[in-house]
């Protein structure tokens, strides 16, 4: 009985994903967040339809799922497109981290928030939501010279955002001082870093042996469950582990015709899943939480994004078409913003309700406008886009 109330549930969401999918099509609306909302619909802020163990199986779906985004995304950090992109990838993403972290903490001081709480808060809001983004940019079937670079950005900010949260809960006080900060940033991003090598140059070697030119499906899915497991098992960031072994495919992987056909093919049913159950698992009812200290946090994130995006632009050297876009496009945030808030919870007990219920009502806000924003921009430029520009 079970099993087969396992089997009814997967294939209805299946089912009702692909239905998402085509009134997407036809209100313009990014599926990702007509997903998020028919999870919404059928989860527990909705009518609650789901099985309790369904949303229990988000932990395990979201894993593998932006495993294998981190893969997609770090294959964009090939020699080839940071030659081109490299100065805007950079300028941008680091701008954005640093502005979001500045304005956000400036902000919610300015407003009565304890430094310390506005700090922490101001690290958690330079999350995005790497998954969202690079679907949105798949559903639109625009590759240009703007999506290759905000693939690079979303594949790279989230590294400058665990450092700049690994600094700031030092500086508060609640990350052991120097010693905390060289553990945490040790332990997530040069573990993560490390691991992603280990695994990338064998794969890059290895893989699409058996079948020339392209590595079989079976090699993607072992490459992107290996990499996970091992991830979580040495307690190092899985996001950051896929990317590095992405790119290491991607640039050392001569054999290949392209490195990431395979996961491309089987990654859907998996994001399917993952933004129906993270929809489910959305409790729309912090949203009656959020209160001036919320409301704040996400009109200064929104600004924070937009000028820090903008500062970025101009010292990459961006043209003015996609100088006022990379800020919109980076809005959607998710699980990585949860998993800061839920560190800064447990290392600053006394701010862990202010911090966790504040993120969680922020990010039903951002996952559920933010895609949005991004095909919005993304449109916006392909059609401003002279046809002898450059892609």
């Amino acid at each position: 009985m079970e099993h087969g109330l396992l089997l009814v549930t997967l294939g209805t969401l299946f089912l009702a994903g692909l239905l998402a999918d085509a009134v997407g099509r036809l209100t313009r609306l990014p599926r990702v967040t007509m997903l998020l909302l028919l999870g919404i619909l059928v989860g527990q802020s909705g009518f609650d339809l789901l099985p309790d163990d369904a949303v229990a199986w988000f932990d395990l779906v979201s894993i593998f799922a932006l495993t294998m985004v981190a893969f997609l995304l770090g294959g964009e950090l090939t020699g080839d497109n940071l030659a081109r992109h490299g100065r805007a990838i950079l300028s941008v993403s680091l701008a954005v981290t640093v502005g979001t972290t500045l304005i956000v903490w400036g902000g919610l001081v300015a407003i009565g928030l304890d430094p310390g709480l506005a700090l922490l808060l101001g690290a958690v809001a330079t999350a995005t939501d790497p998954a969202a983004i690079a679907d949105v940019v798949r559903e639109s079937g625009i590759r240009s010279r703007f999506t290759e670079t905000l693939k690079g950005i979303v594949a790279i900010d989230d590294v400058w955002g665990i450092i700049v949260f690994s600094v700031c809960l030092a500086f508060v006080g609640h990350g052991e001082g120097l010693m905390g900060l060289i553990d945490g940033v040790g332990r997530d991003l040069l573990g993560a870093v490390l691991l992603g090598v280990v695994m990338g140059l064998p794969a890059a070697a290895l893989t699409g042996r058996l079948k020339p030119g392209e590595p079989l499906q079976a090699e993607a899915l072992g490459i992107v469950c290996l990499t996970a497991g091992l991830a979580i098992w040495l307690e190092v960031s899985f996001l950051i582990a896929g990317m590095t072994a992405g790119a290491v495919i991607a640039n050392f992987a001569r054999h290949h015709d392209y490195a990431f056909h395979e996961i491309e093919h089987v990654e859907w049913p998996f994001m399917l899943l993952f933004f129906l159950l993270a929809g489910a698992s959305l409790d729309i009812a912090t949203l009656t939480t959020l209160g001036i200290a919320g409301a704040a946090y996400v009109v200064l994130r929104v600004v924070a994004r937009i000028a820090g995006a903008e500062v970025g632009a101009r010292l990459g050297a961006v043209s003015g078409a996609e100088r006022h876009a990379y800020g919109p496009a980076l809005l959607p945030q998710a699980g990585v913003a949860v998993g800061m808030a839920l560190v800064a919870a447990e290392e600053a007990p006394q701010w862990g309700p202010t911090i966790l219920t504040l993120t969680i009502a922020a990010t039903v806000v951002f996952e559920v406008l933010g895609p949005p924003c991004t095909l919005g921009v993304l449109r916006r430029l392909e059609r401003a886009e002279a046809p002898g520009d450059e892609t």
